[in-house]
């Protein structure tokens, strides 16, 4: 087989993988639910976390992280860098625009954080200190993506990285800030949902932070993680 048909053809099977969404799969098979009608309608990690509970949302994390480090890896081996990038970006864009979703799909993170592990692992894990780093301050997922984000091109410049996968970093940072474009507008507003993280209660019992009042009914807090749905519609603007 000839390296363009070769090339061609993990093309293709990136974005067939890559529009795999396993949000939607696990939240009808699970929990008899559309991820997509539910907390912000986004079928990717972070609302599966907040509908489906902290389990599936794991789950859901790392088939969506997998669907991009295997096959990239597998293009890295088989190709030169610059079909390994190709493949890279055809995972992303299935993810963000899924052919089983009709043009639906997540913001391209945990996908493209498995495509970064494939190529750049020292990266990755400087990216993912970036990103903890500012979550653990602001308690926002989206400025804590979009910040990691931004600064993928410079650390792929930085480590002198392949000119294939620098044209990466900078076209797939853009890609995945892009797709972040409803979350800039409402960090911009003052109208972002912060992550709500569970803590430990005096019996053991998890439920989150100043929400705890004797005699009072437990209600579960907007983008906390748990283990049941949360119904409704009233999360993020779609």
């Amino acid at each position: 087989m000839s390296e363009s048909l070769l090339g061609l053809g993990l093309v293709l099977l990136a974005y067939l993988a890559g529009s795999v969404s396993p949000g939607v799969i696990l939240g009808r098979a699970f929990r008899g639910i559309d991820l997509r009608e539910h907390g912000s309608g986004n079928p990717g990690t972070t609302n599966a976390f907040r509908v489906l509970g902290t389990r599936l949302g794991l789950l859901v994390f790392a088939v969506d992280l997998l669907k991009g480090f295997l096959l990239v890896l597998l293009a890295r081996y088989l190709a030169g860098p610059w079909v390994t990038v190709l493949v890279a970006m055809a995972a992303i864009l299935g993810h963000n625009w899924s052919l089983f979703l009709r043009g639906r799909g997540g913001k391209g993170v945990a996908t493209g954080a498995g495509v970064v592990l494939a190529m750049m692992p020292l990266t990755l894990a400087l990216l993912l200190a970036v990103f903890f780093a500012v979550f653990a301050v602001t308690r926002y997922v989206s400025l804590a993506s979009i910040s990691a984000t931004a600064l993928f091109p410079v650390l792929a410049v930085a480590f002198g990285q392949p000119d294939a996968y620098v044209a990466f970093s900078v076209a797939g940072a853009a890609l995945v800030i892009a797709a972040h474009h409803a979350n800039i507008r409402r960090l911009l507003r003052g109208e972002e949902r912060r992550a709500v993280l569970p803590r430990r209660g005096r019996r053991g019992k998890t439920h989150p932070r100043g929400n705890r009042h004797p005699g009072r009914p437990r209600r579960s807090a907007p983008g906390m993680a748990a283990d049941k749905p949360l119904n409704g519609s009233g999360g993020e603007g779609r």
